[in-house]
């Protein structure tokens, strides 16, 4: 992600402005989030930033090419931090710093669904930038098979659920509306509980 993170320079006319790729991606984060890809535009974001248009047309041929590289950015960004869950000890461990890894950003789950409805047509620019950006989506699954393997060892995971399945009802668990407000600890928690152990209570019959 670092890569992306070079400062810029961009000359206005009343004086050189500079920003970063990262003061780049955190507004184009906030104008998604408001007002979704139809309505994300340079304008809003050259005004956010407080650039011209031009600045930004400098460095982007299009609203699509800077969407992917902000999504790809944040992908690596997710996966360096994914990595890390072989140095917890024990499923139980791992269970946990996955939870907390996929709520700790919220935003981004929501931005991936936005990406899927970006058209790419014939840009083989934009074509390149979204088949890296879906590959992540692999990668993320192959960087989790330790702990699945881990969680199925020490006889936690039932070994006749698919391991897709588990993942997939993991990752999407982030997508479940909170419509009554509950605290982010209690909601995450409840979650935890229903994925561990489910929903019903244990019949004592």
């Amino acid at each position: 992600m670092k890569e992306y993170y070079n400062s810029v320079e961009v000359k206005t006319m009343a004086r050189e402005r500079k920003f970063s790729t990262e003061e780049l991606f955190q507004a184009t984060e906030k104008i998604l989030l408001q007002y979704g890809y139809e309505g994300f535009t340079f304008s809003l974001l050259a005004e956010k930033i407080k650039v011209s248009r031009g600045a930004i047309y400098k460095y982007y041929e299009n609203k699509e090419e800077l969407i992917f590289d902000y999504m790809i950015a944040e992908m690596e960004t997710f996966l360096s931090k994914l990595s890390e869950i072989e140095n917890q000890e024990g499923f139980s461990a791992q269970f946990d710093f996955l939870m907390n890894a996929i709520f700790a950003k919220t935003e981004i789950h929501t931005l991936i669904g936005v990406t899927q409805h970006i058209p790419v047509h014939s840009n083989k620019k934009i074509k390149d930038k979204k088949a890296r950006l879906d590959q992540f989506h692999l990668d993320m699954y192959k960087h989790l098979q330790n702990f699945i393997k881990l969680g199925r060892a020490e006889r936690i995971l039932k070994p006749e659920i698919p391991d897709g399945l588990i993942l997939g009802f993991i990752f999407q668990s982030i997508t479940i509306p909170n419509h009554f407000g509950i605290t982010k600890d209690e909601w995450i928690h409840s979650i935890k509980e229903i994925l561990s152990h489910g929903m019903f209570v244990e019949s004592s019959n």
